[in-house]
């Protein structure tokens, strides 16, 4: 059994305490923020941020002081428009396309990122693909294969390359799904790419944890982003989170403040953990 720190004084008192004989008195005063916002003159990296859930946490952020660099696969004119509105907020944004599921494409995404800023305060490693297969069989190994390259080696290569540019103080935070907790069966490789991606972030929490760099995911149910409209059939997208508890799919701005807790010093005792905000379906994750 490791040998236990004495973090504090031994001290006592009577049931139920008085905060002003505590040594030292708990600080419950509310932490105190810069007037423009909680992520003031902080450095984002979000990986798909050109839309759906990366764009919402990119505006969210920026609102709040952040400068943006997002990471796009192809939707050209869609990425200007999105770094248009984050400017609208008067931080600085950057953006570059690149195919996440090939190394060298991270290695340039980090070596773009840090030619504008000097140090990286949080990366979202939000890009995620899926494909429907109705049965096991159906999944063919290039699908596999590029389903978990996209998925969970980006965000492993994007974030090698960029913890050397992380200090004390630094997040990370990692786009997860509902289905890594309850499965999906006709998103198996998605399902089981994301449920990777849950160990990932808490075997990553582990080790980093000394160096002040907490490491965080957040686990959406259903939301509303083009990655739905362009993966299921007219029905399906037609009637998506209507069978959840709320009896429909969040819309991106819904799940972004869960990224800015994390990410914010409201969070600054949270690391290895997941925030759920799915609806309102019980996963016990």
């Amino acid at each position: 059994m490791a040998e236990e720190k004495k973090l504090r004084p031994e001290q006592s008192q009577y049931r139920p305490g008085v905060e002003d004989y505590m040594d030292p008195i708990p600080d419950t005063k509310p932490i105190a923020y810069p007037k423009k916002g909680k992520m003031t003159n902080k450095n984002v990296l979000i990986t798909g941020g050109d839309s759906g859930i990366g764009k919402a946490v990119g505006l969210l952020f920026a609102k709040e002081g952040a400068n943006i660099t997002f990471v796009y696969l192809a939707e050209h004119e869609e990425a200007e428009n999105t770094r248009n509105e984050i400017l609208e907020f008067g931080g600085k944004c950057f953006y570059i396309q690149a195919d996440l599921s090939q190394e060298d494409e991270c290695k340039k995404v980090i070596d773009f990122t840090m030619q504008n800023f000097e140090t990286l305060d949080v990366i979202i490693n939000n890009a995620g693909l899926h494909w429907e297969s109705d049965s096991l069989e159906n999944i063919s190994t290039d699908q596999w294969i590029h389903t978990f390259h996209n998925n969970v080696s980006s965000c492993f290569w994007i974030t090698k390359y960029g913890l050397k540019y992380m200090k004390e103080g630094a997040s990370i935070i990692i786009t997860t799904s509902v289905t890594a907790y309850r499965g999906s069966d006709h998103l198996i490789d998605y399902a089981t790419s994301k449920g990777a991606l849950v160990a990932f972030m808490r075997s990553l929490s582990e080790n980093l944890i000394k160096k002040g760099i907490r490491v965080n995911a957040v686990a959406p149910g259903p939301v509303w982003t083009p990655l739905i409209a362009s993966t299921f059939s007219k029905e399906d997208v037609a009637t998506f989170g209507s069978d959840k508890p709320m009896g429909r799919a969040a819309m991106p701005n819904e799940i972004a403040p869960s990224y800015l807790f994390l990410a914010s010093q409201d969070a600054s005792f949270i690391s290895g953990q997941v925030i759920h905000p799915n609806g309102g379906e019980i996963i016990n994750g």
